[in-house]
Order: C-alpha cells, then sequence, then structure tokens
C-alpha cells in the first residue's frame, strides 16, 4: 500500500474517532442512537425541567420558587402561585405525552430510559400541591356546599391553605383539572381521575345558571366565587377538559346530579348521565365566550365588566334560603391575551373532534388566521423569525396559544406555520443564549448585560419545556 492511501485511511480513521468521541460526550442527548428533530425537542424539554426542577424547587416538600437567576444562582424568597405551580405539572405532563406518542410508534429508547422517572416526579408534584389546598364554605347559585379546593398562595401545611373569597379562583382550578386528566390518561391513576371531577364540580357549581327575561340562563363563569366579573380565562380553559370528562364517560351509565333553576326562581335538582352532562356544558361554556367575548377582528377580549355593584358579590333569598344573585355586567374588557384565542382553539378542535359540528371547523380555521396575524410579527432584525409579545406573563400565555395550534391542525394545516415560529425561536434560542440549562425571558433578544438582574419566572423555564415536548409529539406524528 502506497504512502497516500495509508495517509488516506489514516484521516479517515481519525474523522471516525472524532465521531465516536463527539457522540460519547457527556450531556443530555448521550446514548441516544437517533438525532432526528423529534429527539431534539424531547430531550431539549427534558434538559430545561431537569434544571428548573434543581433551580427552583428547594426541599421534599416541592417548595417553588418564583423566580431564579442563573448568573448569580440565587432562587427568590417569594413561592410560586399554584397557577405557576401548575405549570411544572404541566411540563412533565407533556414530556410525558411525548414519550407515550414515541412508544407507541415503535420508538421506544427514550420512553425505557425516561418514562418511569417523570412518573415518579408527577406523583412528588402532586404531593406537593396538598400545601395549595384548603376548605371553605360557598353559597353558590344553587347551594351551600363545603369545598376543598386549592388556593393562590401556598401555606405551610398541607390542606392549611387560606381559599375564602377572592383567594382562590376558578381558572386555577380549571388548569388544575386539564393536568389531572392529562396525567390520568398518561398513568391510569383514578386518584388524578376522581380529584379532577372533584374540581369539575366546584367550577361548574360557579357557572350563572340564573335566568334572563326571557327565561335562557346567563351563563358564564366568573373569574373565582369572590369576583363578578366573567373571564376568557375562566370559561375557555374549561372546554376541552369537559370534552375529555365525556369521552372518559361516554357509553357509560353513570350519573351525575346538579342543580339548576325554575322559571319561577326556585331551585331544584336533575339527574343525568355524565356523558351528557359534561358534553352540554362543554357546548355551553364554549357557547358564551364565542358569543360574548369574540372580537370583530377574530380574537377574544380578556373580560366581561362593568357591574353596577362596585365588584361585590350580592345575594338574594329564596324560599328562606340564601343564593348567589346573578350580576349584570355591560361592557367588555381588552386587551387580547394569546392564551385566551389559545384555549378556545383547542376547545373549537376538541367539540369538532367529539361532534363533528362544521361550525366548530370553521370557527376553528378563522382563529388560526386571526390569532397568528394578531399575535406574530415579523421581526425586523432577525429575518424569518417572528416575535411575540413576551412582558408580563405572556411568555407562559403563548405557550397556551402553541398548544392550541397544535390541536388545531389535524383539522388545519395552516396551522404548520405557527408551530413553525414557535419550533424557531426555541431553536434560536437555544442556540444563541442557552445559559446554564435555562432561556431568557427574551428568546430572541438573549440576557441583558446586567447580570444581577437576570431573573426567570419559573413559569417561564416550564412553559419552554412543555412547548419542546409539544413540538417532539408534533414532530413524530406528522
Amino acid at each position: 500500500m502506497n504512502s497516500h492511501k495509508v495517509r488516506f485511511l489514516a484521516f479517515l480513521l481519525l474523522i471516525c474517532l472524532c465521531i465516536l468521541s463527539c457522540s460519547n460526550e457527556s450531556g443530555p442527548e448521550q446514548g441516544v442512537p437517533s438525532r432526528n428533530e423529534a429527539d431534539q425537542n424531547l430531550l431539549r424539554s427534558m434538559e430545561l425541567v431537569d434544571a428548573a426542577v434543581g433551580n427552583y424547587f428547594s426541599n421534599e416538600s416541592m417548595s417553588m420558587a418564583r423566580y431564579y437567576n442563573p448568573y448569580t444562582q440565587v432562587s427568590s424568597q417569594e413561592r410560586a402561585s399554584v397557577w405557576m405551580y401548575t405549570s411544572a405539572i404541566e411540563a412533565v405532563n407533556s414530556i410525558l405525552k411525548a414519550l407515550k406518542t414515541q412508544s407507541d410508534l415503535g420508538y421506544t429508547a427514550l420512553y425505557d430510559q425516561h418514562h418511569v422517572r417523570y412518573v415518579q416526579l408527577l406523583e412528588k408534584l402532586f404531593d406537593g400541591l396538598q400545601y395549595y389546598k384548603g376548605s371553605f364554605r360557598l353559597v353558590s347559585y344553587t347551594q351551600t356546599k363545603e369545598w376543598s379546593v386549592y388556593a393562590v398562595n401556598r401555606a405551610g401545611a398541607p390542606g392549611t391553605a387560606d381559599v375564602s373569597g377572592i383567594l382562590n379562583v376558578y381558572d386555577d382550578q380549571q388548569w388544575l383539572v386539564r393536568e389531572l386528566l392529562e396525567s390520568y390518561h398518561l398513568t391510569g391513576n383514578k386518584e388524578y381521575l376522581n380529584e379532577a371531577e372533584y374540581l369539575a364540580q366546584y367550577v361548574l357549581d360557579g357557572w350563572d345558571c340564573t335566568l334572563d327575561a326571557a327565561g335562557k340562563e346567563h351563563g358564564g363563569i366568573t373569574w373565582g366565587p369572590g369576583y363578578v366579573s366573567k373571564h376568557s380565562c375562566s370559561n375557555g380553559p374549561f372546554v376541552s377538559p369537559l370534552v375529555w370528562l365525556y369521552e372518559i364517560y361516554k357509553g357509560s351509565e353513570e350519573t351525575i346530579t346538579y342543580g339548576y333553576i325554575r322559571p319561577d326562581n326556585s331551585r331544584a335538582s336533575k339527574t343525568v348521565r355524565k356523558s351528557d352532562y359534561y358534553l352540554d356544558f362543554a357546548k355551553k361554556v364554549y357557547d358564551f365566550q364565542r358569543n360574548k367575548l369574540l372580537r370583530q377582528d377574530g380574537v377574544y377580549d380578556d373580560m366581561l365588566g362593568g357591574d353596577d355593584t362596585h365588584g361585590q358579590v350580592v345575594y338574594e333569598e329564596v324560599g328562606g334560603t340564601m343564593y348567589r344573585r346573578h350580576t349584570n355586567l355591560s361592557s367588555r374588557v381588552g386587551p387580547a391575551y394569546s392564551y385566551n384565542s389559545g384555549t378556545m382553539l383547542s376547545g373549537a378542535a376538541d367539540l369538532y373532534r367529539v361532534v363533528r359540528d362544521s361550525r366548530y371547523l370553521s370557527d376553528l380555521q378563522n382563529l388560526v388566521s386571526a390569532s397568528f396575524k394578531y399575535f406574530a410579527k415579523l421581526d425586523k432584525e432577525k429575518p424569518g423569525l417572528y416575535s411575540y409579545d413576551v412582558t408580563g406573563f405572556n411568555n407562559w400565555f403563548n405557550g397556551v396559544l402553541m398548544r392550541g395550534y397544535l390541536d388545531a391542525y389535524p383539522y388545519d394545516m395552516n396551522a404548520e406555520t405557527p408551530l413553525q415560529s414557535f419550533q424557531d425561536n426555541l431553536d434560536y434560542s437555544w442556540e444563541k443564549h442557552m445559559y446554564e440549562s435555562m432561556l431568557p425571558t427574551n428568546l430572541l433578544l438573549g440576557w441583558g448585560s446586567d447580570r444581577t438582574k437576570q431573573n426567570v419566572e419559573g413559569m417561564f423555564m416550564f412553559a419552554f419545556a412543555a412547548e419542546y415536548a409539544a413540538l417532539a409529539r408534533f414532530k413524530t406524528e406528522y
């Protein structure tokens, strides 16, 4: 063999050794035979979650800090609200769902490696959730009842949280119902289903079933039992979970009893099949938000307000018993937040999937187009990328919108462009701004120059992780 061939073979050997060396480097992607986009998305999601759990959670009771700064490595003394805490559950559910999707299609490597530990993490998160739980007595439109629900703020011991007045809100319970049902579907643990149903009854106890002059329900769910305004966020998020409950009980003879109001304003109860109950309410909640809060530009306003009671819940005595009275609301209030359109995208998709009513399909298609036009703007400094508002809580809101696009995609392939915009933004930030397994609040702009002011909301890290996991599922399925 001549010297040229020897050198060439030696060169090839060197390249092979370099490739093998790189493939064996430590890190989250070690040992994965396939480096396709679905795997990459899922591995990145897991890296974000694993880092966030270490950074934001401090002890076995799963106490979650609201903020963490990766440069100073300091977490805030302020604890996360239950809504923020639920974002961690959402991220873990999203990972488990992506792992299951891969496994169901025969790609079992990541499932076999990671499934058990995320099921265990899910269990720990639900155990920690009990620090947000408390009990109170509520006078509603049809009854007075003691409820054990989840407070806005974390307490020092399980089950002792203050949930009175404005200290619990219906949308927090709805986000939990959603994640409890996801957890039930992913693990088969009926405790999750039982808790989801209990909270669903609590939320539907807040449905305004008082009657107008024409004998029709006023409808809508207030922001919480201590509020009079009716928000997009306390209605839209509930549509999909109600559809899922319908699907769980479809074909079952199990029944449920609930209260309603007769035309003479007296209270009564009726017993119906659970499947009918949940589907009927899914339609009613969807119709309320669509009819009351859909804007001319095709996206959703924030809430109905303009009450004449100065925000005070009012009561009335009927037949010697006190009940909550209807409060007139005279105005629609903005702005349009991305998650309020996202939940209605998901709701329309789920309703269309189970009933095949063309109006839901039409709504879905219109909302895919209108929401992307309204919320996504081509970035002037980064060609090909779309920017989304990231002020306030919008990072998490935008994740709900992305989930809506994913739910809509089987019925409107135009949702692919918005989905790709989220993929591009995450990848851009991962490649340009990743630091200590964390992404900055502004994915496109990156970290600020003052390292002492780089606090990041924990729920944003979990939102980014949930997005990556959802996109992993999208890339796997489609």
